[in-house]
């Protein structure tokens, strides 16, 4: 089998209203590269991409030629291509051609998900099964508690009764932005609100230094969060998780911020995460997710990767260490999750129900890719 063409979206989906801020930068609504694969052999396999930076530097890539190296390419051994595509990241051609690092990254990812969608389908299995069959219902919960501009209390607690209202069984509220004394007001609220049988996580996305992280950490404990994630700054992250760890009984999580697996390698190898957070649509793909899942398995770490939840059900469904995964049930916050897909997955009391259908088990809904899909070749 060959990939004769590929098909390049850029999903974007401006924010027209107040932006939504983590503890010190807007999230975009979508900023995604949408993949997809066509072969001799009339398969067709899409993959994406997500990204937090300006999505330029991949659409240059693709338009001075990227994609010729893709295709020709066997979708049926994704080791190689990956290999072929990451490879790029520390050869001449890349530089002659003005292929930034983080969008070959980013690129190698969304073709990677292509090829095991192509997979998938030529074994007639869905994926979470090919990746070991562990489950095929994964637990699921919303991020919610953004930052806006004029948001108070009376409108925080109307968001997470919506969201409660939803049936989600895990709420991860940000954190990070305000004095420890504000965030914490804002917390409680989100814990009355879903009451004490329901889970509350905490994300900080890397805004404190080791000192407020230590004590911020002492003041949650009260709340019993399930975890405490990305708390610490991201220059020195990995050594102050673990001298963290070591003052809080609650876990710690990190990972989604790393360009590379090998990144993620040296976090698990610091023993100061309980959870890894990888997010295969920004680096690695599956072929390096499941990479990282084993890791994890072997290492006693559990699997709660970044963001899309449909994609990542797959790898967290597929292992023994899958814990959860990251759902965005707020259209306002990523109308992707909502329209991208005609008939996405079932998420039901904190419940995802992976498909039986091969592959990934998504199908596009072209109305949606026409409302939010760039074409760039």
């Amino acid at each position: 089998m060959k990939i004769t063409k590929l098909d390049v979206y850029i999903l974007r989906a401006p924010d027209t209203g107040r932006p939504h801020w983590v503890s010190h930068f807007v999230v975009p609504k979508a900023n995604e590269i949408l993949v997809r694969m066509q072969t001799d052999e009339g398969v067709e396999g899409i993959g994406i991409a997500t990204s937090y930076t300006p999505i330029e530097a991949a659409i240059k890539c693709f338009n001075t030629g990227i994609g010729e190296l893709i295709v020709g390419a066997d979708p049926l051994a994704p080791e190689r291509l990956y290999e072929k595509l990451f490879g790029l990241t520390y050869q001449r051609l890349a530089f002659e051609k003005g292929w930034a690092r983080e969008a070959i990254v980013r690129i190698s990812a969304a073709v990677d998900i292509a090829c095991w969608d192509i997979i998938g389908k030529v074994a007639g299995l869905p994926l979470y099964r090919l990746f070991g069959g562990y489950r095929g219902e994964v637990p699921c919960y919303v991020t919610c508690a953004y930052y806006r501009d004029g948001k108070d209390l009376a409108e925080l607690r109307d968001e997470i009764e919506m969201l409660k209202a939803q049936g989600h069984r895990g709420f991860k509220a940000k954190a990070g932005g305000v004095p420890l004394k504000e965030d914490m007001k804002r917390l409680e609220v989100v814990r009355d609100v879903i009451g004490p049988d329901r889970d509350l996580m905490v994300d900080v996305n890397r805004a404190l230094d080791l000192d407020t992280a230590i004590e911020g950490a002492r003041l949650l404990e009260d709340l019993a969060p399930r975890w405490l994630e990305e708390p610490v700054r991201w220059f020195d992250d990995r050594r102050e998780l673990k001298l963290l760890a070591q003052k809080t009984r609650i876990p710690l999580s990190a990972g989604e911020s790393e360009l590379t697996s090998y990144g993620c390698r040296a976090i698990l190898e610091e023993h100061a995460v309980q959870i890894l957070q990888f997010d295969c649509t920004k680096m690695g793909g599956f072929t390096e997710g499941r990479k990282l899942a084993a890791l994890c398995e072997l290492n006693h770490v559990k699997v709660a990767p970044h963001h899309d939840c449909f994609i990542h059900a797959h790898i967290v469904g597929g292992s023994p260490a899958g814990l959860i995964v990251e759902s965005f049930t707020d259209p306002e916050r990523d109308p992707l999750q909502a329209e991208l897909f005609a008939d996405p997955p079932k998420i039901e009391n904190g419940i995802l129900t992976l498909k039986e259908q091969p592959g990934l088990g998504l199908t596009l809904s072209d109305a949606a890719l026409k409302k939010f899909g760039e074409k760039i070749v």
